[in-house]
Order: C-alpha cells, then structure tokens, then sequence
C-alpha cells in the first residue's frame, strides 16, 4: 500500500509492507536538497563511513542473511576519496534488506524507515522534524475508528470477491480453458458488478481519473463498500443458479440501488463519517 507524507511542502511516498515495516522515499527525501539531482545526494551520504556503519548495524539487528564481509570491506574503503557506493551496489553485496530500489516509472530508492530518518538528519535537522511530525500524524490516522471501519469492510469485499470468483470457476469456465480466458471471465464479472454499483467499468474510471492511485475500489466510500461486499455474494448465488449475465446486471443494479438508499439513511452508518 502507498501513502504519502508532506514535509515543508515536499511529498513524501510511503510504502507500506504490513504495520511494523514501513519504507520511506529516500529519492523523495533527497530532492528537498538537490531536485535535479536525487541520485547524487543518496550516493553521497552512502559513501560516508558513518552511514555505512548505521547500515551495517540495522542490518545486523534487523536480518539474519546479511553479508558481514562484504560490509566490513566497504566500511574500509569508505575513507577512500574515490570510494563510491550506490543503493544497487549495497544491496547486491550485502543482501540488504532495508534499503530497496525499485525501478519503472513509480521507481525510486525506498529505505525502512529507521533509515529514511538518519537520512532525513543528514539532509537537515528541521526537515527530519517535519517527516516524522507528518508521519506520526498517518500512523494515528490509520489507526483512528473511521481507517479502521473502512479497512474491516475492505477486507470483507475482499473475502467475497473469493467466493464470488470460486463460483465463476465453477460454475461459467468450461473445462480445458487457457488461462488467457479465465482471466477475461473474471474481469468481465468485476466490471459488471462494478457497473451495477458505480455506473462504469474500472478502465471508463480510470481514463476518468488518470492521477489517482489504485483503483475505484480503493477509493470508494464506507457504504459503497458494504453494498459491494453484497453483491459480490448475491452475484455468487445468481451464478449457481445459472442466471445470464445481462439478467443479474439488472437484478444487481436495483439491489445496489436499494441498499444504497437504505444504508444513506441508516443512523449506524451515520456514526462512521
């Protein structure tokens, strides 16, 4: 999951690998010194002999298969004036684990976040300041009973999207299919719930909004979601009784419509906003 943090008005993306471990943009971070040139600013703090000795006992604290050798021979090369080291160098020697680097266009160099912090000292002081402020304040954001009720009813989507795409597996994929078509199946079948509840496919969204990031799922409403987890089931049913498609469009279309007037109106869902 990516968030992102805003730090003396630069943004910040976060990724999220579960609750604990947190990866920070280092890449983001450095343009706050140099906007031309991120790449530069991270090789030169990597070069530095104290960083490579906070690396070193990160990884030593934080993961078994580190390389202790290969450290020790860069943290005696660092006092070399044309000593150099890149994040890519780091992490293939050493079988890093806290600092990653992603390539393609949403690419950058990322860095747990204990390191992101260190860097962000070395960058200034105050700036490091504004990054943990902003980064404390998502934490308790995502901990608050509104995050928490949207994340519960997201997963519920997700657990019925299962048994929804178990039920067209069995039930409209006939056997020796190639994987090619299996795949189309499901897509078909999302889309169509997603047009009985949002009015348009995933990709007309998309093209509608071409800056947001993920899906029309992701950012859907409390209610939506519920009415979306109620669906995926109903449409499960419809299925197994071998209603056509173009049939359950129309019979999930007046449920969405329905329960969503209803749920708008309910004074439980009320206390969620």
């Amino acid at each position: 999951m990516k968030t992102t943090l805003q730090a003396k008005g630069t943004e910040i993306t976060v990724i999220s690998r579960n609750h604990e471990d947190d990866y920070i943009s280092l890449t983001d971070i450095a343009k706050y010194k140099n906007k031309d040139d991120a790449f530069i600013v991270i090789n030169n703090w990597m070069r530095l002999r104290d960083t490579i000795e906070f690396l070193g006992l990160w990884e030593s604290f934080s993961n078994p298969d580190f390389k202790p050798i290969e450290f020790d021979r860069f943290k005696q090369e660092s006092g070399y004036n044309a000593f150099t080291l890149s994040p890519q160098k780091w992490i293939k020697s050493t079988n890093a684990i806290g600092i990653i680097s992603k390539s393609g266009r949403y690419g950058g160099t990322f860095a747990h976040k204990d390191i992101a912090f260190e860097f962000a000292s070395w960058i200034s002081a105050e700036f490091k300041l504004y990054i943990i402020k902003d980064y404390q304040r998502l934490k308790e954001a995502e901990t608050s009973p509104k995050a928490l009720e949207w994340n519960l009813s997201r997963t519920i989507s997700k657990i019925n999207y299962k048994i929804h795409t178990d039920a067209i597996k069995e039930n409209l994929i006939p056997l020796i299919v190639s994987k090619k078509q299996q795949s189309f199946t499901y897509a078909n079948e999302a889309d169509m719930l997603n047009v009985a509840l949002f009015s348009q496919t995933a990709k007309e969204w998309k093209e509608q909004n071409p800056d947001e990031k993920g899906n029309m799922r992701d950012v859907a409403t409390i209610q939506q979601l519920i009415v979306l987890s109620n669906l995926e089931s109903m449409n499960a049913e419809l299925i197994k009784q071998g209603i056509a498609q173009k049939q359950r469009l129309v019979i999930l279309n007046k449920m969405a419509i329905e329960q969503m007037t209803s749920i708008l109106g309910s004074s439980a869902i009320k206390k969620l906003k």
